[in-house]
């Protein structure tokens, strides 16, 4: 079939909104009508990086509505609303064990362009064209396996669910899958973005005391107070570690660092007390550490944790629910663009005046 799609053909090219030919799903496939597509600082790195092989649609936290499934699949049927997450295999060893966050063959699905028997669904004047962590949602429709399709509410407007399936997931899962934060403990998240607000949002649903935010920009931190932040640190003006030790009677139990940045990395690890544990999210460089002084003479552990270590079918369904609690308000964090606003979507995200865009691409 016919789809409109926004095309990235080279590094750090604009997108082009072009017709391609979508493919039909196989057995164990889904066609969404895509409703909506969250943006992602991973699309931005995928596309000024090339992490998956040009031309590429980029798109992983997209939501619709299915419209037709695949011979074998039986968890999913035609009018299903749904959001979209990442691909993972299903019978590697972390797959089996309820770890398909660290999929063996994560990289391959996700970056590899191709769906997991080695074709391609999307092609341009009979060229293929690479698919996006097994999805591609910035088109008008996209065919996925069954295992990135998560069913969720009816009830909730569907527009609002796409970051669920990544960025919103992340931060939220960091804290209520891996830290599993104990009643009355005490949390930092480093960086009051998307990724940080949500595990804000997840400290507070986990009861944690003390849940301190750590930003540079004034208005982040003030959405961080109003989502669940019992302190607000701007690391420009103030000793973060000494101010977080104050605040907590020696340091936190908990850390999610989710900038990147490697002299805020060390903060977040600095921030502990003995025993404390460290969840690093965001994307790192090369950074040096002092193993003896820095993490193992207190016994502190530092871990990486993807998409929040997060089985999908189980864990966005229960952010919809909270969220209709009103216990988790990520709506806070977005502004909807049209489809056609793709380029200036992506330039709010980088400028930071948007937290997270969300594109609306179909009704």
């Amino acid at each position: 079939m016919k789809i409109q799609a926004a095309v990235t053909h080279g590094l750090g090219e604009e997108f082009k909104f072009e017709e391609v030919e979508l493919g039909e799903p196989k057995d164990h496939e889904v066609l969404v009508k895509i409703v909506a597509s969250g943006v992602c600082h991973t699309d931005a790195v995928a596309r000024d990086l090339g992490l998956s092989p040009f031309p590429v649609v980029l798109g992983h936290e997209g939501s619709g509505i299915v419209e037709k499934v695949g011979s074998a699949v039986t968890s999913i049927e035609a009018g299903d609303h749904v959001v979209l997450s990442f691909a993972y295999c299903g019978h590697c060893e972390n797959c089996l064990t309820g770890h398909p966050t660290v999929c063996l063959n994560f990289n391959e699905l996700n970056f590899g362009g191709k769906m997991q028997d080695g074709t391609n669904r999307i092609h341009h004047h009979d060229h293929a064209v690479s698919t996006f962590f097994g999805q591609s949602s910035f088109g008008t429709f996209a065919v996925t396996n069954e295992r990135n399709v998560v069913k969720v509410d009816k009830e909730v407007d569907l527009a609002l669910l796409g970051p669920l399936g990544c960025g919103i997931q992340t931060g939220a899962g960091t804290v209520l899958n891996r830290l599993k934060p104990e009643f009355g403990s005490s949390i930092a998240i480093f960086g009051s973005g998307a990724v940080g607000l949500s595990a804000i949002m997840a400290a507070k649903i986990a009861g944690c005391l003390n849940i301190i935010a750590v930003d540079i920009h004034d208005n982040r931190l003030e959405l961080a107070k109003e989502l669940g932040a019992t302190h607000t640190l701007n690391g420009k003006n103030v000793d973060v570690v000494n101010e977080i030790k104050e605040i907590t009677g020696g340091g936190t139990h908990y850390a999610v660092e989710t900038t990147g940045v490697p002299p805020v990395v060390k903060q977040a690890i600095h921030s502990l007390r003995p025993l404390g544990f460290c969840a690093i999210v965001g994307v790192t460089p090369e950074i040096t550490f002092d193993v003896h002084n820095d993490i193992m003479a207190e016994g502190k552990t530092v871990m990486g944790v993807i998409e929040g270590d997060s089985i999908p079918q189980v864990f966005i369904p229960q952010l919809v629910a909270y969220y209709k609690r009103g216990m988790f308000p990520f709506d806070k964090l977005t502004k909807v663009y049209e489809f056609e606003q793709l380029n200036e979507a992506f330039e709010d995200s980088k400028n930071g005046s948007t937290i997270k865009p969300i594109v609306k691409i179909g009704q």
